[in-house]
């Protein structure tokens, strides 16, 4: 693993859009070939793939010089955030603000007094009206913070939920000080140097620009915005350029969706039959087609997500006998229910391979009566039938504008994740 590539990744995938573009370029960078989504993959020699469908998800590939085996790795390219509205511009009360709504289901309370950037993707004219651009945009500086209420207010307010279209408003200036009535694009459309007419429309973010660091006595906390899920995302990047193609008897291939915090169900989420259809495509382009029922048979998938640890302040919301702390290893994820899809066979294969090479593992269920999210395990297990297992490192505070983790967890997860994808 490349020292500090998971904090690389952290600071600089503030949208999913630009996490996507951040593995493209890493992917590149270590040869691996950009296949057009869209064409033919043609014959697949031993080698080292990836394709862009849409702008906010990518899969990558590897072919080995002998098949056998199929491995499957998946995570997701978004987290909690504030999207802007059409239209975002308000004034109130003599100051400039941001219309937003939710995207996730962020800790609200957490994004208050915070410095806040914009970045995303801003669509525009082409040259043919069904084949628009897209262009990534960040601001690189905070340019909105939501300012919380001083408690000397809030005497006698009944406590309660936090209502985003009036407390969270962010403020961006003072009214009269800023770029005309259409303040934010007018302001984004001059960083960019295009002209604010070219501009179709938009999917921008407010995001922490707070930077990751490590924390902690011994220092290997890691303190910091987009945990989850982008240390998965990191995690599959960094086994995959790690991967030996032409010695290895495998296709590996790994997903990074977005879409998972609300549900999965777009066209670039887990939820979509577009991997199936590129799981097929690869397995005839690779040659190995006549053989597709045998990978099956023996393919396993892995889907990373960050796991609860269990809060020192509130270890009652977990179960009582699987504990899980920062530290410790990686988590293996179970339930009754099959909100995690890892079942006793596929656990046992995680294990194993824990215990052959020595790398620290945890197991949770949730504690009865709590359900808890659902991941993409169970969705992609609907239309890829294999052996699959749910995990991810463990973290605290998860959905906060900053959450917890510990990069000893991160190196054992990618540690095991090389005995996966040889």
């Amino acid at each position: 693993m490349e020292e500090n590539r998971l904090m690389d990744y952290l600071g600089e995938g503030v949208t999913q859009f630009h996490v996507t573009d951040m593995c493209e370029k890493t992917l590149l960078e270590k040869g691996f070939h950009n296949l057009a989504y869209g064409k033919a993959f043609g014959r697949l020699t031993p080698g080292r793939y990836f394709t862009v469908p849409f702008n906010s998800m990518l899969i990558a590939w590897t072919v080995g010089e002998k098949i056998e085996n199929l491995r499957i790795g998946a995570a997701h390219t978004d987290f909690p955030m504030l999207k802007l509205k059409s239209n975002p511009d308000m004034v109130k009360a003599g100051y400039t603000t941001l219309n937003v709504e939710p995207y996730g289901g962020l800790i609200k309370e957490t994004w208050f007094d915070r410095p806040l950037g914009i970045a995303g993707k801003v669509v525009v004219e082409g040259d043919d009206c069904f084949k628009p651009r897209s262009l990534l945009y960040d601001s690189k500086r905070p340019v909105a913070v939501i300012p919380n209420l001083a408690p000397h207010l809030k005497r006698g307010d009944k406590e309660g939920s936090i209502d985003v279209a009036k407390e969270m408003v962010p403020v961006t200036g003072v009214a009269g000080e800023e770029m005309g009535e259409a303040a934010i694009l007018n302001m984004i459309a001059d960083e960019m140097d295009i002209a604010v007419d070219s501009v179709l429309d938009y999917d921008l973010y407010l995001y922490n620009t707070d930077d990751a660091e490590m924390v902690g006595v011994s220092g290997s906390m890691i303190s910091s915005p987009r945990i989850d899920n982008v240390s998965s995302v990191a995690a599959l990047i960094d086994t995959m350029v790690a991967v030996d193609a032409k010695n290895s008897s495998n296709i590996n291939v790994i997903a990074l969706f977005d879409n998972e915090e609300i549900g999965s169900r777009s066209k670039q989420g887990a939820d979509s039959v577009l991997f199936r259809e590129c799981i097929d495509r690869i397995i005839e382009a690779a040659g190995v087609g006549s053989n597709k029922a045998a990978l099956t048979q023996s393919a396993f998938m892995v889907s990373l997500d960050v796991a609860h640890g269990t809060h020192p302040n509130y270890s009652d919301k977990s179960d009582p006998t699987n504990k899980v702390v920062l530290g410790a290893g990686p988590v293996l994820k179970s339930s009754a229910s099959q909100r995690y899809v890892s079942d006793s066979e596929a656990s046992a294969v995680i294990t194993a391979i824990s215990r052959k090479y020595g790398i620290k593992l945890q197991k949770t269920v949730n504690k009865s009566g709590m359900p808890g999210g659902q991941t993409l395990g169970p969705i992609m297990s609907s239309y890829i039938p294999v052996r699959a297992v749910d995990m991810g490192i463990p973290v605290l505070a998860m959905h906060s504008a900053r959450e917890l983790a510990d990069e000893r967890d991160y190196k054992e997860l990618v540690e095991l994740l090389g005995h996966i994808f040889l």
